[in-house]
């Protein structure tokens, strides 16, 4: 029998262009992804109309606080930052001349104290600021628990400041009889100053200092040790010597 060519013929797994039998013609690759394409689109329009309530509402609401953000950045935060600073002027110049009490409480010509500008306005830097203010004031004038407060409400932020408030801490802490309060203070003061060894040499020497007080000798030598070697340029570092002499013949 003479073999067939197939010339003529379709490829298989190709559509017939007659008339298609049963009630289903086949389908291919690009059909299904386009039926599916279709169904995610009427999928994604049935959500949407079943939630389009609280998808409108919802996308309000995210309007409105942006624009209540931006509106009280600019209309209340800002004025009451420059209104803070104002405020506090008169405080800083009694502060300047260590007249303590009055930049607490009463600075005079109108100002406001440290006290009433962290009251009125602390949810601004200048009302952030205005409790180290407060806490060194406290500090000074023997009163180490409001200075203990106050030091711990202050937001330090930056390379000096939280140094600065750790000080402040330790100095509070130490005045009240809290040695190992004060000695932890002084060495996150230390840890705080980084490579600051001006700050880190000034409170690295308090915490030797306090150890000494302790009678622990062998942690205030290797306070005065690490004072001399890591922080040798700091002004407290020349007496680091004279104490590591003391304490080497006390052991």
């Amino acid at each position: 029998m003479a073999k067939k060519n197939n010339i003529g013929r379709r490829p298989q797994g190709t559509p017939s262009t007659g008339r298609p039998r049963g009630t289903s013609a086949p389908v291919l690759e690009g059909d299904e992804t386009l039926v599916d394409l279709v169904e995610v689109r009427d999928q994604g329009l049935d959500f949407f109309e079943r939630n389009r309530n609280a998808i409108v509402f919802g996308a309000i609401a995210i309007a409105l606080l942006i624009a209540g953000y931006f509106i009280y950045k600019t209309l209340v935060q800002a004025p009451a930052e420059e209104n803070a600073m104002a405020e506090m002027q008169q405080a800083q110049v009694q502060f300047e001349r260590d007249s303590f009490n009055l930049a607490l409480v009463n600075p005079g010509q109108g100002g406001l104290g440290f006290v009433q500008i962290v009251d009125e306005y602390g949810s601004t830097e200048a009302g952030n600021l205005a409790n180290y203010y407060a806490a060194v004031s406290y500090l000074n004038v023997g009163k180490y628990e409001a200075a203990l407060d106050y030091a711990k409400s202050f937001d330090a932020k930056g390379e000096l400041l939280p140094a600065m408030k750790y000080g402040v801490m330790g100095d509070a802490e130490s005045e009240l009889g809290n040695m190992d309060a004060a000695a932890s203070n002084y060495n996150k003061a230390v840890d705080a100053a980084g490579k600051n060894f001006v700050t880190a040499g000034y409170y690295l020497n308090k915490l030797g200092l306090l150890l000494r007080h302790e009678n622990k000798t062998a942690e205030a030598l290797e306070v005065f040790k690490r004072l001399k070697t890591d922080f040798g340029q700091s002004p407290e570092a020349a007496q680091a010597d004279k104490y590591i002499s003391m304490l080497e013949m006390a052991q």
